[in-house]
């Protein structure tokens, strides 16, 4: 069973759960578990949704979750306390995490969660990566790229590579020993990736590639990246002369240029990637010639999708750091919750995430139906990613002038926010991409 080798090094009990994270023992569950079975109820209706929960963050709660999922999720959560948090600020100024971390979360089976066994990954579901996601944001870390590296990179190696390439570059990126990397981006082509300007020709049965890429997330450590590339420029249209290749860190002419300075998500290394007349084998094909846009395309929703859930969990942390610090901080003698205007924004705020939360939820069941739509995972994306910048502004202030300071999460939240409406597609793009599917129906 899979669950055994997510959680090998769990322990059921939680130490130090984060702020507001109640969690719900592995005994109580199965306690719940055992009444329902003998009262003929549904497991999943004795789950609180987040609205009910004691709070946002509670272990034990929605119905896309069941006991495995828990005692799964308080593995992960001790693993970012104990492993993630108290390095995160030395990471910020480095630019990076450390390769050890990859490696850790490795070993903790945290990587590859949803790649099948028989392909070298651990062989969860999609909620089981889904715990992974929120809780590196219920922590208010960003520096790890690991659902980049798991979650976006591995799927296209699993889904469209050979034997050969899957047996090569899976199992050691599951176990952290490979960073992965997608260099679609360039300096003049963003959320329009038809204006990719990177070009690969072919030179015997070798290719030969050049171009640029910006803004890559994990583009400095990374040891493999898929390379978005055009291979035909007579092509009919620019998506159907578009490939994709696995490049290699070391390989002749691949460059990296700086790490790029950014206003947020500090710890992660995101840099230039320079392509100089790099020899390719034919190898190096990632599936077929000048099918890489649909691959593109196919893979997109669960990119939007993990960027959405990612992005309400970030809402619910900050909720939750929002509410402890109301409840303590004075102002004319009370504490500034006994103010009605603060009463009032909370509740606007919880039940804002608790809506966005009902449709991200509604979506994960969708992905592992295999039912999720390019259109749907877009609404979530851009509903999502506004939602967390618009939690983020007012949470911040209501801290005040400490809000503003670097120390307090709330800030850090802040800016970690702003880039969440830009990759994966930019939310004008995302609105477009609904349009199109509004006024195409008759």
């Amino acid at each position: 069973m899979f669950l055994k080798k997510l959680v090998r090094s769990c322990v059921l009990g939680v130490k130090n759960a984060p702020r507001g994270g109640q969690a719900l023992s592995a005994a109580a569950a199965r306690k719940q578990h055992s009444q329902a079975q003998q009262q003929g109820t549904p497991v999943s209706s004795i789950r609180p949704e987040t609205s009910s929960a004691r709070t946002l963050m509670d272990i034990g709660t929605r119905r896309i979750f069941n006991e495995d999922h828990d005692i799964f999720r308080q593995s992960v959560r001790r693993f970012f306390q104990e492993e993630v948090v108290p390095h995160h600020k030395e990471w910020e100024k480095a630019g990076q995490v450390s390769r050890e971390l990859w490696e850790k979360a490795g070993e903790q089976g945290l990587l590859g969660v949803m790649i099948p066994e028989e392909h070298g990954g651990i062989g969860g579901d999609v909620f089981s990566a889904a715990i992974t996601w929120e809780e590196q944001m219920y922590c208010n870390c960003t520096g790890p790229g690991f659902a980049l590296h798991s979650d976006i990179v591995m799927p296209y190696i699993v889904n469209y590579g050979s034997k050969e390439q899957m047996e090569h570059f899976v199992p050691t990126m599951t176990a952290g020993k490979c960073i992965g990397a997608i260099a679609m981006t360039e300096p003049g082509a963003g959320s329009d990736l038809q204006g990719v300007r990177t070009y690969a020709k072919k030179d015997g049965s070798d290719w030969i590639l050049n171009g640029n890429k910006v803004f890559i997330s994990n583009g400095w450590m990374a040891d493999l990246v898929v390379v978005v590339t055009v291979t035909n420029r007579e092509a009919k249209t620019a998506a159907h002369g578009i490939s994709l290749f696995l490049v290699e860190n070391g390989m002749k002419g691949f460059l990296k240029g700086r790490k790029l300075e950014k206003i947020g998500l500090k710890a992660q290394d995101t840099a230039e990637l320079f392509f100089e007349d790099v020899r390719l084998p034919a190898s190096a094909l990632l599936g077929e010639l000048n099918k890489g846009f649909y691959y593109l395309m196919n893979e997109l929703p669960q990119e939007r999708l993990l960027i959405a859930d990612m992005a309400i969990s970030s809402c619910e942390f900050m909720f939750e750091e929002t509410r402890n610090y109301v409840t303590q901080r004075k102002a004319f003698g009370k504490t500034i919750a006994h103010l009605q205007t603060v009463q009032h924004k909370l509740a606007e705020l919880k039940t804002e995430i608790c809506v966005g939360r009902a449709f991200v939820d509604n979506c994960l069941q969708l992905l592992s139906e295999k039912r999720l739509d390019p259109s749907t995972a877009s609404m979530a994306k851009f509903w999502a990613s506004d939602l967390q910048n618009k939690v983020a502004t007012q949470c911040l202030q209501l801290h005040g002038g400490w809000g503003y300071m670097w120390e307090y999460p709330i800030a850090r939240a802040f800016v970690d926010s702003r880039i969440q409406p830009i990759y994966g597609g930019t939310n004008e793009i995302m609105k477009e991409l609904i349009a199109r599917g509004i006024v195409s129906q008759k």
